[in-house]
């Protein structure tokens, strides 16, 4: 079990922002854009199958996993808030989030089924924010010459996700989820996940008319297969997943808790979620 922390975030997300605010860079800054835009959606349905799979348990492992549940739904609903300021933002910028609606049409399918099938998804979507969130802490400089605000914003994030990428892995194994159905929920996912962050990366790119400009795809290429390039330092810890003995705790760093510790003046702590 771990112990979760929600914090407040202690930037401004009033004052307008840059249309490239990734270091004026349109392709890093679509992608970013396109991840955000899924977050309210995708962190209220995590925070759903998180507490759906608990009240599932029997009492005494409600008790066992009760704290970090909270924990977990107080981080969620944070980030859902957060990224819900930062995307009015986009809104304003003439961007069209297609991901969202999409999400959550798909998510209706599930409405009345096995606690269990919610939670293997969410287990696979926190894996991959878990193995995002690692490599952005640890190529922390990519984001220099971004806006400083949205800087901390992505940070804090990322260390909140590594520090929670247990929860809905130990839930549902606590509530006998099998590792066969972990793994389908886990290739259907990834094509998802990977397809509807291509769709809304390229959608983002349109609406802002850089779609077709060659520093577009060159960014693009170096950011993703470059030497420190985001598909090639994560395919491995993506691909651990498939183990039968595998558990996010073995992915762990101290990544999260230097940031977090290096960074007070960014966030306070408040009250966990009920």
């Amino acid at each position: 079990m771990s112990e979760l922390v929600v914090r407040r975030l202690l930037i401004d997300l009033e004052t307008p922002l840059p249309r490239h605010w990734c270091a004026g860079d349109p392709f890093r800054t679509a992608f970013f854009n396109a991840l955000s835009m899924s977050f309210p959606v995708g962190e209220q349905f995590f925070i759903d199958s998180v507490r759906n799979g608990l009240k599932a348990l029997p009492s005494e492992l409600q008790d066992q996993y009760k704290a970090e549940v909270q924990g977990f739904i107080g981080q969620e609903a944070t980030h859902r808030r957060v990224h819900g300021l930062f995307n009015k933002h986009l809104e304003k910028q003439g961007l069209v989030n297609d991901w969202a609606p999409r999400a959550e049409k798909n998510m209706q399918l599930l409405a009345g089924t096995n606690p269990r099938h919610a939670l293997a998804i969410t287990a696979a979507n926190e894996h991959f924010t878990a193995i995002l969130a690692e490599w952005m802490l640890r190529n922390h400089d990519m984001l220099d010459g971004c806006e400083p605000r949205l800087k901390t914003m992505w940070l804090w994030h990322c260390a909140e996700e590594s520090e929670h990428k247990n929860t809905a892995f130990d839930v549902y194994t606590a509530l006998g989820g099998s590792h066969e159905w972990r793994i389908k929920w886990f290739r259907r996912i990834t094509f998802v996940f990977l397809a509807d962050t291509l769709r809304q990366t390229v959608n983002n790119l349109y609406h802002d008319g850089t779609l077709w400009q060659w520093r577009t795809w060159k960014s693009a290429a170096g950011f993703l297969f470059g030497q420190r390039g985001l598909v090639r330092q994560t395919f491995k810890p993506w691909r651990d997943y498939l183990r039968i003995d595998f558990h996010p705790n073995q992915q762990a760093s101290d990544l999260s808790s230097r940031w977090l510790a290096s960074n007070t003046s960014a966030y306070t702590p408040v009250a966990a979620a009920a």
